[in-house]
């Protein structure tokens, strides 16, 4: 007797060769078409290898609703399916290789920070200004660790990702998606700067609205006299002995 829900067939995960086949062929259309893109290349076994982007996927694996999708997507990053992935403000545009010859289209939106959270961050820098020289040498102080981690801190939350993928699968957050979050894990190894240009940030002018903060505040506290300084009336000799 037919019925309508057939389980004789069920459904496999598509061998890494035939991703890599696939990503292959993609990739080599593209480029007879004249068109550049920006494919994700793993090296090695680990995703990422700084300390940031390992907290960004770190971060993404504290969202335990899609835990079992993003088992699927780290494999399917390691497999170079992501065959481009381009970062702009508060959004992130990729092409992600799956079982079908042409590759499903991921559009992921995050969330600008609000005025009134940024300045906060801001503030909390100050305290590690002496670090933010690294920051201009395109490196995340690792003291700058707990600002991204941290409850409203730089990394987004669920509720500022929306994303969506032209892919059938019925997931909120399909393997694709996962892919090519991951995708930016590894993309942010090379150019952390591009973390600031998702949350809608010009790093140049944070920077400059840390350090101005900082100096207006030292400028503010230079004239208190604090204990620890010497007043004019002190007798350094009895202090010291005769420096001469």
């Amino acid at each position: 007797m037919a019925k309508y829900w057939d389980y004789s067939e069920t459904y496999q995960q598509p061998t890494s060769s035939q991703l890599q086949s696939n990503a292959k062929a993609t990739l080599n259309k593209q480029k007879s078409k004249g068109r550049t893109m920006h494919p994700v290349i793993i090296e090695g076994s680990k995703i990422t290898k700084s300390w940031w982007g390992k907290a960004w996927c770190t971060n993404l694996e504290r969202y335990a609703d899609y835990g079992s999708r993003l088992t699927r997507g780290k494999r399917y990053v390691k497999e170079g399916t992501v065959v481009d992935l381009q970062i702009e403000k508060g959004k992130i545009n990729a092409r992600v290789q799956g079982r079908r010859k042409s590759p499903y289209k991921v559009e992921i939106r995050i969330s600008p920070l609000s005025q009134a959270r940024c300045q906060e961050i801001i503030e909390r820098c100050e305290s590690k200004i002496e670090n933010l020289q690294e920051l201009m040498d395109g490196n995340f102080p690792k003291s700058m660790k707990e600002i991204f981690l941290e409850e409203n801190g730089l990394f987004p939350t669920p509720n500022e990702i929306s994303f969506n993928c032209s892919c059938p699968d019925w997931a909120l957050m399909c393997k694709h998606v996962a892919a090519a979050l991951y995708g930016v894990g590894a993309r942010l190894d090379e150019n952390p700067a591009l973390f600031f240009e998702l949350r809608g940030i010009d790093m140049n002018r944070f920077i400059d609205v840390t350090l101005s903060n900082k100096v207006e505040k030292m400028l503010a506290n230079a004239e208190n006299i604090t204990s620890r300084v010497l007043g004019d009336d002190v007798d350094i000799t009895a202090l010291f002995g005769d420096l001469s």
